[in-house]
């Protein structure tokens, strides 16, 4: 009798060890459990404009009131990665456990280059700036794997349209020609697709994210200035690192 007795607290303590070592997913403050859910978004954005070149974009522009040589032969435009970021606000509606439909609309502050180099070596570069602040609104698809302890995976696609805050700011009718800016259309759509990794924890869900998007059609708003001319047509090339908590 006393073996059994024994015998029965051993195996009662050994299960009480199992359990407390066998540690409970976490609930993630329950983001996963309701078909809507909410919350907010920091992204670090990295792009750069793909550049469509007129026939002829080399020849010098010549002034069309004065006939004034303005710049000389150009041997290259370019466009260099610029960094930004981006604050949004997140909106989630879960279709079944491993498909959902959502919103990020977010506020996008960047800066774009447009980098003229002349054939004559002693003519310095001409770095067009292109300030931008947009507001960002995507519709996208997010599709999950199945839980795994604290983590899941999934894939993210889906389309955006962004639309140009503070166009009148960037009104260089006053300017000289040589001191023009290079303009983009203020409103653009554009397709987009990423990973990303849910990690939960006991009060909120985080998930770290990548994604690339890239523009549809021509985004140049097309003038007769030195920058402008020899440009056929730019398109935004987009990769962005968010982290999105909810």
């Amino acid at each position: 009798m006393i073996k059994t007795v024994y015998l029965t607290v051993i195996c009662l303590l050994s299960c009480s060890n199992l359990l407390h070592a066998q540690k409970a997913p976490a609930w993630g403050g329950g983001a996963d459990v309701t078909d809507l859910s909410f919350g907010f978004s920091f992204t670090y954005v990295s792009s750069y404009l793909k550049i469509n070149k007129q026939p002829d974009w080399q020849l010098p522009f010549i002034d069309p009131e004065t006939g004034r040589t303005v710049t000389g032969e150009i041997a290259s435009i370019s466009s260099p990665d610029a960094p930004g970021f981006a604050v949004g606000f997140l909106t989630r509606y879960r279709i079944n456990d491993h498909l959902e439909v959502r919103t990020t609309p977010s506020l996008v502050f960047a800066d774009r280059k447009l980098i003229y180099k002349y054939q004559d070596a002693t003519v310095e570069d001409k770095v067009r700036q292109i300030t931008t602040t947009a507001f960002d609104i995507p519709l996208q698809l997010k599709l999950k794997s199945d839980r795994i302890g604290d983590f899941r995976g999934y894939l993210i696609g889906g389309a955006k349209i962004t639309a140009g805050i503070g166009s009148k700011k960037n009104d260089d009718k006053s300017k000289d020609l040589i001191d023009k800016l290079v303009k983009t259309q203020q409103y653009f759509a554009s397709y987009e697709a990423g990973i990303g990794l849910d990690i939960y924890f006991e009060f909120f869900k985080l998930s770290p994210e990548i994604k690339i998007s890239n523009s549809f059609g021509n985004i140049l708003r097309p003038e007769n200035h030195p920058y402008s001319r020899p440009l056929s047509g730019l398109a935004l090339h987009t990769v962005q690192f968010s982290l999105y908590f909810e």
